[in-house]
């Protein structure tokens, strides 16, 4: 059953392309139908990890070295999460992308993803789990750059450069590590968790994982993919991939650097930052997408912190770990409520501005309901699905909190309750501006009100209301949920002794009511007094400072060559010559690469993404004809790659959209993505 789960959405990219030959709507019907397929393999796999019955498959000297798959009871519930999402946001795809150009594509490298993430979650070792964190990334690359804006491409740039960097970071630990202990595999991993010479390699890898996961200061993608990537892949993206960066931080967590009591406070440390600077972003932001994007690297925070707290309270950590393991389940569920949500909002009101939004979804009951659900949820009121997680991190981070005795961790409840309220007020101003507030256009808001049910096909409400209904059936589950995530979760990690909580106490009501007043607060006294003009309407009032751009592109485009030339003129006494000699090999060499890889990229074109059954017009030319027609194609789409003007080789590392060596490095790793998948391919079939 793991060959078929992770073969049958290859299967599914290969019927989308068929299809999208005969039209776009057969097309959406392959999409959906392969994660219907799906979604149906996913429940039995987790019927059978819920009953005991675990699924396992090795497959031996791939590329050297073994690779096994295990489906126990975490890896079985986040596989069916992920084929549930993906079924979901396919529902609203067709309506979503009505119009719009290349869908193909991104049902083609949707489904690819699909197969990353679920080889990721079934994964059994470090090896083969980078083998698919690494097809999920570069097949997830399309998503962001799908609408090819500038500010598309930009920020598709800066999602592969993090991509590329976590994974060869990760790997450079992973080598280390099996180099110690003579295995990847993740028992071996949790065994050898005692040897002190593990710690780098575990940094290493850690690395990597939180800069999929979102966690500061490698968040620069989150905020800024989001904004620009398609609502379903947005969904996706905060939904599902994240929690891949997750799932890394747990092994590293409770393998290599199990009761370390310094590795829990530098976490936690992480995790608090993380979860403070998202929540801030988000009340900053007046961009409805951005504003969710943030909000998803500040709930990371919040699965860090459980995370965190269960490595410091050692064997008593099993309340904190079930929180973050049920926070995780939560936010996948609230993302894709609150991200669709902002979908159907988009493709009808075309802007994700708060300002045009406003009064947009005043006469659009479905919107209005399941948006408020989602808000609820997130701002972990009670009775809805993120009060129970965000309770049981809260108790945990407390309970270290009392154990420990020091202030200083007692200002780490302080900042996790304020940073629930700026979740609270955040979500507020959002559904406050687009469900309650009328639009200062008048004529704009009746355009608005008399749109009603039109704005949402049969699929997509379907879609929506399903997912919604979760949050507030989640809610009401007090007892069953974290006895059951705790069933299913807690091996995975080595932990056991969980031992249940009474959500609806006095202490944990009041410390969901200290965070909705601190948000009611913030809202009245920040958000419509300081951010709110009566005149231009909401303002970003954020600094005008980016990481990014401020910092790191600085450093590394700028700062960081510049230093290695100065020191190749201190240490070689030929000085600029040498210097000369090696900028010219490494722009040689560049456009070497490049034009190979150009090459590669424009055969992968011709052959998956041109529709050659519709050029009927070359076929009576003539082959003279065709063969011109063919070299002109080429050069023009040679000469689209090519920079306006020669690189400088101390730029390399730019990221900028357009660059010689973005085109080079993305092109030359779709190439070898599309490898990794074919040998998979091959031998999963051979093993099936």
């Amino acid at each position: 059953m793991i060959a078929a789960l992770i073969l049958l959405p290859l299967a599914g990219c290969v019927s989308v392309k068929l299809c999208a030959r005969k039209s776009e709507r057969a097309a959406g019907f392959a999409l959906s139908a392969s994660c219907l397929a799906q979604l149906v393999l996913s429940v039995c796999l987790l019927l059978n990890a819920y009953n005991g019955r675990e699924a396992v498959l090795s497959l031996k000297d791939f590329c050297g070295m073994n690779v096994s798959f295990r489906a126990d009871g975490f890896r079985s519930l986040y596989v069916c999460v992920a084929a549930f999402m993906w079924f979901e946001t396919s529902l609203l795809c067709p309506r979503y992308f009505r119009g719009h150009h290349r869908n193909e594509r991104y049902y083609f490298f949707n489904l690819l993803t699909l197969t990353g993430v679920t080889g990721m979650f079934l994964s059994d070792d470090l090896f083969c789990a980078f083998i698919f964190f690494e097809i999920m990334s570069m097949a997830s690359y399309p998503w962001v750059a799908q609408e090819e804006t500038p500010g598309a491409m930009r920020a598709a740039a800066t999602y592969l450069g993090i991509a590329v960097l976590g994974g060869m970071v990760t790997l450079m630990g992973m080598l280390l590590l099996q180099q110690n202990i003579g295995s990847l595999r993740f028992e071996d991993v949790r065994n050898a968790f005692s040897s002190g010479k593990n710690a780098l390699p575990g940094a290493l890898i850690l690395f990597g994982f939180l800069a999929k996961a979102g966690a500061f200061p490698l968040h620069i993608w989150l905020p800024k993919a989001h904004p620009v990537a398609p609502a379903p892949a947005s969904a996706l993206l905060s939904g599902l991939l994240t929690k891949a960066g997750i799932f890394g931080v747990l092994v590293v967590s409770f393998g290599i650097f199990r009761d370390d009591y310094v590795y829990g406070c530098v976490l936690l440390g992480i995790a608090l930052t993380t979860m403070l600077l998202g929540a801030v972003l988000g009340a900053f932001s007046v961009d409805l997408k951005r504003t969710l994007a943030c909000s998803s690297m500040s709930q990371i925070g919040y699965i860090l912190t459980g995370v965190a707290s269960s490595v410091l309270l050692k064997e008593e950590g099993a309340l904190p770990l079930v929180g973050a393991f049920g926070h995780m389940l939560n936010h996948s569920v609230l993302k894709l409520v609150l991200f669709m949500t902002a979908g159907a909002i988009y493709m009808n009101a075309h802007s994700l501005d708060l300002n045009k939004l406003r009064g947009y979804g005043r006469k659009k009951p479905l919107l209005h309901v399941c948006y408020l659900l989602g808000a609820l949820g997130l701002s972990g009121v009670p009775l809805f699905n993120g009060y129970l997680s965000k309770t049981m991190i809260h108790e945990g981070l407390a309970e270290w909190v009392r154990e420990s005795g020091s202030f200083a961790f007692r200002l780490c409840e302080w900042v996790f309750l304020f940073a629930a309220g700026l979740t609270a007020a955040y979500m507020l101003k959002t559904y406050v501006c687009i469900f309650i507030e009328k639009n200062a256009d008048g004529e704009l808001q009746k355009k608005y009100d008399s749109e009603g049910r039109s704005c949402l096909n049969a699929p997509s409400r379907f879609a929506l209301i399903t997912s919604a209904l979760l949050i507030p059936a989640f809610g009401l589950l007090t007892r069953f949920l974290p006895k059951t995530i705790a069933r299913l979760c807690l091996p995975f990690a080595g932990v056991t002794g969980f031992e249940e909580i009474d959500f609806f106490s006095f202490e944990n009501l009041k410390g969901g009511a200290i965070s909705l007043l601190i948000g009611v607060l913030v809202y009245l006294l920040v958000v419509r007094k300081w951010m709110l003009d009566a005149r231009r309407g909401y303002v970003d009032r954020k600094p005008a400072f980016d990481l990014e751009d401020d910092v790191y592109r600085p450093f590394f485009c700028k700062l960081l060559p510049e230093a290695l030339a100065f020191l190749m003129k201190l240490l070689n006494p030929v000085g600029d010559a040498a210097a000369k000699a090696f900028s010219s090999l490494l722009l040689l060499l560049s456009r070497l690469l490049g034009g190979a890889t150009d090459w590669l990229a424009l055969i992968v074109h011709e052959a998956v993404f041109v529709d050659h059954g519709a050029d009927t017009r070359g076929k009576t030319q003539g082959a003279a004809m065709t063969v011109r027609d063919r070299a002109a194609h080429a050069q023009r789409a040679l000469d689209r790659l090519k920079p306006e003007m020669p690189p400088d080789p101390r730029e390399v590392t730019d990221l900028r959209y357009g660059s010689f060596f973005t085109n080079t490095i993305t092109f030359g790793l779709i190439v070898a993505t599309l490898g990794i998948v074919a040998a998979l391919v091959y031998i999963l079939i051979k093993h099936a």
